[in-house]
């Protein structure tokens, strides 16, 4: 069992944690995009493309903690996109950019630029961190990915999708996320942000314990996406905390299957199913676990 914190401390951690990492860590994370802006818009074979580099996760969502400061960066080639529409993903395209070329010529820029990367990673190539300058780079090579569905304005979703090495494939909405978390931030009073923080931290120092199994850092986000807006914005911080974690434990345990109507942040996919590294066992330990060590039974 995890050491328990007195309200004195709670309150002091909360606080801290209440804002992300300070003006130079994000220094440093503005290097590490710039720099593989750099590489990737050099590199002879993309000139003339419609071509998207950009941070996504925790970084641009402004819900990154000092425990992962990594980045992770999309190199996202727009044309030719691959869509789930009636002809399937590009399956008339006749043109270079294959999956396997892209991947290999994201490798080849980051390799031209930085040197050595490690490139046997399933899905991201991997850049690593140089001390003192910038964190360790996740470099994601993919491919626009529209996603069709009359029932939304617009008539469907725009993501990004990427084909690991081992032929699986995973479709991201990182934009999505991007655009509701900051929705979602601005209607509670920047409330919402600050808790996905606070849970990222204790899941931190829960897994450091070995309370825990260590999960990803989006897991957090996810979870506190689904308190209702009311809840987060009304209270203390200590008290918006407290409640954003019953409610989440209410979801999980609920009657009628709650969880499974639990959504990402982007609002198209489900929190709980097919394909996600996480199960309902994960979340209720972390949210008993945080409910433990900050101590609200006390």
């Amino acid at each position: 069992m995890a050491r328990q914190l007195t309200y004195e401390q709670r309150i002091a951690l909360i606080n801290k944690w209440k804002n992300p990492p300070g003006d130079s860590e994000e220094l440093r994370l503005q290097r590490a995009e710039r720099m593989v802006k750099q590489a990737v818009l050099r590199h002879e074979p993309f000139q003339g493309l419609d071509i998207t580099v950009a941070s996504k996760g925790s970084y641009p969502n402004n819900t990154n903690v000092r425990g992962d400061s990594d980045v992770d960066i999309m190199v996202k080639l727009n044309d030719p996109f691959h869509t789930n529409g009636f002809l399937g993903p590009q399956n008339f395209y006749t043109g270079p950019w294959t999956r396997q070329k892209l991947r290999q010529e994201v490798e080849d820029a980051l390799t031209n630029h930085f040197g050595w990367v490690d490139t046997d990673h399933n899905l991201a190539v991997y850049v690593p961190e140089v001390a003192g300058s910038r964190p360790s780079i996740d470099v994601v090579p993919c491919f626009k990915w529209v996603a069709h569905d009359s029932s939304v304005p617009g008539g469907g979703h725009v993501g990004s999708v990427v084909y690991g090495r081992d032929g699986k494939r995973v479709i991201n909405w990182s934009e999505l996320q991007l655009a509701n978390g900051r929705t979602k931030n601005n209607n509670t009073n920047y409330r919402y942000k600050f808790v996905v923080r606070v849970l990222k931290n204790v899941e931190n120092d829960l897994a450091s314990e070995g309370v825990i199994e260590a999960l990803p850092s989006y897991f957090s986000e996810c979870l506190i996406y689904n308190v209702p807006d009311d809840l987060l914005r009304d209270g203390s911080l200590d008290s918006v905390v407290r409640e954003s974690l019953r409610e989440v434990y209410r979801q999980l345990t609920g009657a009628w299957f709650s969880h499974l109507r639990m959504v990402e942040p982007n609002g198209v996919k489900k929190v709980f199913g097919e394909g996600q590294k996480w199960t309902e066992k994960h979340a209720r330990e972390l949210i008993e676990g945080a409910w433990y060590y900050l101590n609200y039974e006390g």
